[in-house]
């Protein structure tokens, strides 16, 4: 397509056009990334705060990652798993060197993470557990749009469309041992919790909440699967949310930041729980060398350059900084949040309009509730960065309270 055409073209149009109409999309094209910062397709800039979903850990296009996408294009993008291939077996090898798990098995994305975990769940469940196939789950979690994640996932808006729905899957209340105590029976297999609920509004768990769940799991024999499809390599100040809580659950699912913008997930289980033999789980292009390469790429640059430390560091700072904002604005209610990964929850539901008054100062930010913004900025940014995103926060709440006609000052 010549430039003066490709300049013209009403992108959004022919999205609208082309594709189904499932996104609550944003009037902007982006068309470049480079670090914390995207262009649009007319050269504006914008400091991007959602990171491709919590997925570009290391920013936009990083160098390390884009030579290693590069080298293997030029040697092997996909091979069948028929085969053994050199980058999966490497990316497993340090998955498994960085934490309590001893097994991987690689698909393409958090939803199949998740369904893969459950299967194996279901699968030991059958073979030590006198065939318990039930899983317990929590109110306000997200474990993906698959028919059977979405039957996992405790929020009856992503439920009701799609009833009747697989069954095998109990919802209970978020934050209580003893409502999952009471849901256990002899039909459990596994409690399957995300470590910090991300979709659901950041919503941290109590400090001993996890490691209850974890003993009680112990006690009656069942599997503790932790999604840390948003949580897990770093996003919040540790390689994996479950060290913050002293824990070392069965099962652990992970994707959106694993390749940091190549599409992956994985999920990763303890020898005794590796149940699956061959031929009863599979995937096409799961551990494909390409996403794999990124993978390996991705994780080995956070082990080796303290990006962990930065994301505890400047997480803190975040944090901080948006205390003092709601020092200043009485529509904040509440900060909340570990790592990277951080929500300001506001007293009415003005979400949606900062974010879309945020955008048009070039900040990207995401309403993860009506009433409640979501920060998962790459793990890479510094204060200065953190520092330009509060100017033009102050700058759009200050707009939007006076809009309001609120008494607010700030």
């Amino acid at each position: 397509m010549p430039e003066m055409e490709r300049v013209m073209t009403n992108w959004q149009e022919l999205e609208r056009k082309y594709l189904m109409n499932t996104f609550k999309r944003l009037p902007v094209t982006l068309v470049r990334g480079e670090g914390a910062r995207v262009w649009d397709e007319h050269g504006k800039e914008y400091l991007d705060f959602v990171a491709g979903w919590a997925v570009n850990l290391l920013g936009h296009c990083h160098p390390e990652i884009v030579a290693a996408v590069s080298e293997q294009a030029h040697t092997l993008m996909q091979v069948s798993n028929q085969f053994y291939s050199v980058p999966q077996i490497r990316l497993a090898e340090l998955l498994v060197e960085n934490s309590c798990f001893d097994k991987v098995f690689f698909c393409n994305s958090g939803a199949e993470a998740n369904e893969g975990a459950v299967k194996l769940a279901r699968r030991y469940g059958k073979l030590h557990l006198g065939g318990a196939y039930e899983v317990i789950t929590a109110m306000n979690s997200f474990h993906g749009r698959t028919l059977a994640m979405v039957a996992a996932t405790g929020q009856p808006k992503f439920q009701e469309p799609y009833t009747p729905l697989p069954d095998g899957f109990v919802n209970v209340e978020y934050n209580s041992i003893e409502a999952i105590k009471r849901a256990t029976g002899e039909k459990t297999c596994a409690v399957m919790l995300e470590a910090i609920q991300g979709e659901g509004g950041v919503n941290v768990p109590k400090e001993d909440y996890l490691k209850e769940v974890s003993s009680w799991c112990d006690e009656r024999g069942v599997l503790l699967i932790l999604d840390e499809i948003q949580t897990g390599m770093g996003r919040t100040g540790s390689l994996f949310a479950y060290q913050h809580y002293g824990i070392k659950p069965d099962i652990m699912t992970l994707a959106k930041g694993l390749a940091g913008g190549v599409p992956i997930g994985a999920f990763l289980a303890k020898d005794e729980v590796s149940v699956f033999a061959p031929g009863e789980h599979g995937s096409t292009f799961g551990g494909n060398p390409l996403a794999c390469a990124a993978g390996y790429a991705t994780l080995k640059f956070i082990l080796e350059h303290d990006v962990v430390e930065n994301c505890r560091h400047v997480g803190n700072y975040l944090k901080a900084s948006l205390e003092g904002l709601r020092a200043k604005c009485e529509k904040i209610v509440e900060v909340r949040g570990r790592g990277l990964l951080v929500a300001l929850e506001f007293s009415s539901d003005i979400a949606d309009g900062v974010v879309k008054a945020c955008l048009e100062e070039g900040l990207l930010l995401n309403a993860v509730k009506p009433s409640a913004l979501r920060f998962m900025p790459p793990l890479i940014i510094g204060e200065k960065e953190v520092n330009e995103a509060m100017g033009i926060l102050e700058r759009v709440l200050a707009r939007v309270s006076k809009e309001g006609g609120s008494k607010v000052s700030l």
